[in-house]
């Protein structure tokens, strides 16, 4: 699998659409980096899991108008592969959003973002991809600045924890993308992917009942998510991982904490301290070093598996 599997770089039109996809990528990153302060606020009047269902459950709605058949045109091996990654992507929904709400906007952004990290050590191990010792230097380097954002004494906060596991399960379901997904199936891949999340959510929530936003702020800040950074980001992250390796995504992904610093300081009140400079300058070097570090060509890419 060559570094760009459906855009040969030295045909104009595989670099038009390797300059597309890697665009749909930074749009994506700006709309998750937007939500970090609106989830943040909105927790305080809904819980996690509901708010999860209810955005998810618009999300599959609204693909499903668009393209009813497109889940039926799915091969039953690529609708095993959508479940897969729609149960991680889900649950790491549920944690990122759980621990959102013990942290800062911006700091939940910066370790969300340790997931550019982690994404080609999880293709080292699971698909045996070498790394080099600038990887693990990149590792160390990543891991102190998590400590200089999230350490209080010795321990680490609920919610950093919550959110380094969803950053993890976040790298496998990029893993997982890259390898399994294609330009055809893109939608359904997609639209699967989004029930999945909703089922997920709604079953963890129905033993309570679903607590619904009481007011048109709260649903205008539902609806954004829904549509923006769920249905739509989903399915750009879908097609993009067609015709980009893992490797070049994770770049491109290492903007979301950017995004999500600039706003949270800018619309969510935050205040810029020393400790959210330092630490996060350090998890932005780490994730860097990482991905523009030189490379045997075959590190970090994701060959073709079936599930």
């Amino acid at each position: 699998m060559s570094d760009d599997p459906a855009a040969p770089p030295g045909e104009p039109g595989g670099r038009l659409i390797t300059v597309a996809a890697t665009a749909a990528l930074l749009a994506i990153c700006a709309a998750w980096g937007s939500t970090f302060f609106l989830i943040h606020d909105l927790l305080d009047r809904v819980p996690t899991l509901d708010f999860l269902a209810v955005r998810f459950t618009i999300a599959g709605l609204l693909l499903l108008a668009v393209a009813p058949r497109a889940v039926l045109r799915l091969s039953p091996a690529a609708r095993r592969q959508a479940v897969v990654l729609g149960g991680v992507y889900g649950v790491a929904q549920i944690l990122q959003t759980a621990g959102l709400a013990h942290t800062p906007a911006s700091v939940s952004g910066f370790i969300t973002g340790m997931y550019v990290v982690a994404t080609p050590l999880f293709a080292a191990v699971l698909l045996h991809n070498r790394i080099t010792a600038m990887t693990w230097l990149a590792v160390l380097l990543a891991a102190a600045g998590l400590a200089v954002l999230t350490l209080q004494g010795f321990s680490v906060g609920y919610g950093e924890a919550l959110t380094l596991v969803a950053a993890m399960l976040y790298a496998l379901h990029i893993v997982g993308l890259g390898a399994w997904s294609s330009a055809r199936d893109a939608l359904g891949m997609s639209i699967l992917q989004v029930v999945m999340v909703a089922a997920i959510c709604l079953v963890a929530s129905a033993p309570h009942g679903i607590v619904l936003p009481d007011n048109g702020r709260d649903w205008l800040s539902v609806l954004y998510m829904a549509v923006f950074p769920a249905a739509l980001a989903l399915l750009g992250q879908t097609w993009a991982q067609a015709h980009l390796s893992a490797t070049r995504t994770a770049i491109v992904m290492s903007m979301e904490p950017v995004f999500a610093a600039f706003f949270a300081v800018l619309l969510g009140g935050e205040s810029v301290t020393m400790r959210m400079l330092v630490g996060g300058l350090m998890v932005l070097a780490a994730m860097l070093t990482v991905e523009l570090a030189p490379r045997r060509k075959l590190e970090g890419e994701v060959p073709h598996i079936a599930v």
